[in-house]
């Protein structure tokens, strides 16, 4: 049955190889890639040389007035019977900044507003669209953890302010250092898991919400502002690492991601898919609390 999928980060790395699998495992699918308007239509073409549908909404997910636009047009496809049923939403994109003072259009934190509020945008005005059944898939991050199993030492692990902290620059220790910037991240990381959990008691029934951790994927940059050992190691050690457990090629991860998408790996609402099977994220990414504040926090930045 046709369906309409709105992706977005489906450009590179992990996103593109999932938008390609989506489209060959569910042909029915209509693929709506989120990108900004220089690439859209290019990177639509391109995923549709293959027969595919594809199409594109132009979109800067920094700016939650972008963001906004785009899915009050979404809305408007859908209503018209331009696109056929909304069944999955994913919020693959994903931004790292080597400092925590970038702000977006509107003055909040650039990391905060991609990784958490515009994901939130999307599923709030697209909630009452969906057809049943549907799946949102956010994808997170091992950082979250915030040890050194997870995180190799990369990246620091998350400091959890107030969300209307957490939304305004300057909100961690050093932020004008790459430390400060990968802080930002992780945290946002973590926010995002505890979004999806508020999903799954909020949502109706038969939408379900998934949080995807693709695990360390060597290539992504996340070190790129790093001391030289580490940057060495990101460059020369790494990619080797996806022989072993402990990392994951962009294909293996793309995969995974277009297999979490099409329910091919079966995950329950709220569920936090490690790779490739249901697992538990860090115990601090299960406080109902902190989660309840964040939802009513995002809700008054939208």
């Amino acid at each position: 049955m046709k369906h309409t999928i709105v992706m977005t980060g489906a450009s590179r790395g992990i996103g593109r190889v999932a938008a390609r699998r989506i489209l060959r495992r569910s042909p029915d699918a209509h693929l709506l890639v989120v990108a900004r308007a220089s690439r859209g239509a290019r990177l639509a073409a391109e995923l549709a040389s293959g027969g595919y549908t594809v199409s594109h909404v132009p979109a800067d997910l920094r700016s939650l007035d972008s963001v906004r636009a785009a899915a009050v047009g979404i809305r408007d496809r859908l209503d018209r019977g331009a696109l056929p049923p909304l069944r999955g939403f994913v919020g693959n994109a994903g931004v790292q900044y080597t400092n925590a003072l970038t702000e977006g259009p509107e003055g909040l934190e650039a990391t905060f507003t991609v990784n958490v509020l515009a994901n939130h945008l999307f599923v709030r005005l697209l909630q009452d669209r969906f057809a049943v059944p549907a799946r949102i898939v956010i994808t997170v991050s091992d950082t979250h953890f915030g040890d050194l199993r997870h995180n190799l030492g990369m990246v620091p692990g998350p400091v959890w302010r107030s969300p209307d902290t957490l939304a305004r620059t300057g909100a961690f220790a050093r932020p004008d250092t790459a430390a400060g910037g990968r802080t930002a991240y992780s945290t946002s990381k973590l926010a995002a898991i505890h979004l999806v959990h508020e999903y799954a008691r909020r949502l109706p029934s038969g939408i379900d919400a998934v949080a995807y951790n693709p695990g360390f994927v060597p290539g992504t940059g996340l070190a790129r502002d790093a001391g030289p050992v580490s940057r060495f190691a990101m460059r020369r050690v790494m990619p080797v690492m996806t022989l072993t457990p402990f990392a994951t090629s962009p294909d293996t991860a793309g995969r995974r991601l277009a297999d979490v998408v099409l329910g091919a790996i079966r995950a329950p609402t709220g569920s936090y898919v490690d790779r490739d099977r249901v697992g538990r994220s860090s115990e601090e990414s299960y406080d109902p609390r902190r989660e309840g504040d964040l939802w009513e926090a995002a809700e008054r930045f939208l």
